[in-house]
């Protein structure tokens, strides 16, 4: 079954929330961030849906990043990966710079993703 491109956005909201939550808490600075970003991105209800309903549920980051990376390496190649990595950055940014948890899962991302396409 082929990944379409409603699951890639979703995936990037429950890549964005794993990142949020990666370092214990989601504060309003992360939020304010991510909203602002989405406001001029045409999938941007689409992306904080998925945010959002990660939140509510309280999934476990690992399970989140883990199910999110699952569906970019089976959606493909895609230019949006560059747009999530901006997004991560500026979300991780937002509260207090950047921490050691954070990086290491936007760096962990991109290492994979880019390992996975490499390897086809």
């Amino acid at each position: 079954m082929e990944t379409t491109q409603t699951q890639l956005y979703d995936a990037l909201g429950e890549l964005i929330y794993a990142l949020a939550k990666v370092d214990g808490l989601i504060d309003e600075a992360e939020i304010g961030k991510l909203e602002e970003i989405l406001r001029s991105h045409p999938w941007s209800n689409e992306i904080k849906w998925s945010f959002d309903y990660e939140n509510r549920k309280a999934n476990s980051v690992d399970e989140a990043f883990a199910k999110a990376l699952q569906t970019c390496k089976d959606f493909g190649p895609s230019p949006e990966y560059t747009f999530a990595i901006e997004v991560l950055q500026a979300v991780a940014e937002a509260s207090e710079g950047t921490s050691v948890q954070e990086s290491g899962m936007i760096e962990r991302f991109q290492r994979e993703l880019t390992d996975y396409f490499q390897g086809q």
